[in-house]
């Protein structure tokens, strides 16, 4: 099923800067090797970060440089989580870290049902605070939506009340099915392909992103 730009739902925003498309198009080819798919999906993370950051609210502090006291504009409020979907979303956070180093980080542990594809949890540890913090979930892929709407409802249940989603790649279905689950919850990611196969699986997409990033199958 494949999704027009005028079906694309308004809380979804698209990532098209020319460095994440080209790394994108690097990390999809499957002879890209494990350390390589490593790196480039770390560098994505990186870039996407930088615009999923975008709109932090800003406050002026007072500051000494060198040469005179200054007003300054610095991130208000309390710092970040990013909270990867394990394992494949722990790829993106080396490169978030690298930009926030300050963020907190929640884990959630979730594993796809082979028959009925729906998410299980197994796992998961977030700050106690996690209420008055902007929450991030990371995930390579919206495939189904349900381990991306599972995760997110945990993390609601903790009390996180400012949440964003991030992946690589979209799925039409998994985007609907996201957004109709948790509509006030702004998603970002790369690309949004053309459909789910038989097995539940992005197409054309790169294949199971934990895999190819652990060397696993």
């Amino acid at each position: 099923m494949t999704m027009t730009v005028n079906e694309i739902p308004a809380n979804v925003h698209l990532v098209d800067h020319p460095l994440v498309q080209h790394k994108l198009t690097l990390i999809r080819d499957v002879k890209r090797s494990t350390s390589n798919f490593r790196q480039l999906l770390n560098e994505i993370g990186t870039l996407i970060c930088y615009e999923i950051t975008r709109e932090l609210p800003l406050e002026l502090v007072d500051i000494e440089t060198p040469l005179a006291k200054i007003k300054s504009p610095m991130i208000s409020g309390k710092k970040l989580v990013f909270a990867p979907i394990l394992r494949a979303g722990v790829g993106f956070l080396d490169g978030m870290l690298s930009l926030v180093p300050s963020a907190r980080v929640a884990h959630i542990g979730l594993y796809r049902d082979p028959k009925t594809l729906e998410a299980v949890e197994y796992y998961f540890k977030a700050p106690s605070d996690i209420a008055d913090r902007l929450t991030m979930v990371l995930d390579p892929m919206l495939a189904t939506g349900h381990s991306a709407i599972a995760a997110v409802a945990q993390l609601k249940k903790r009390g996180a009340r400012d949440i964003r989603f991030i992946c690589l790649i979209a799925a039409p279905e998994g985007i609907l099915a996201f957004c109709e689950a948790h509509p006030d919850v702004p998603v970002w990611t790369a690309a949004i392909d053309d459909h789910l196969n038989d097995h539940g699986y992005i197409v054309p997409g790169l294949g199971d992103a934990g895999d190819r990033m652990f060397g696993t199958k």
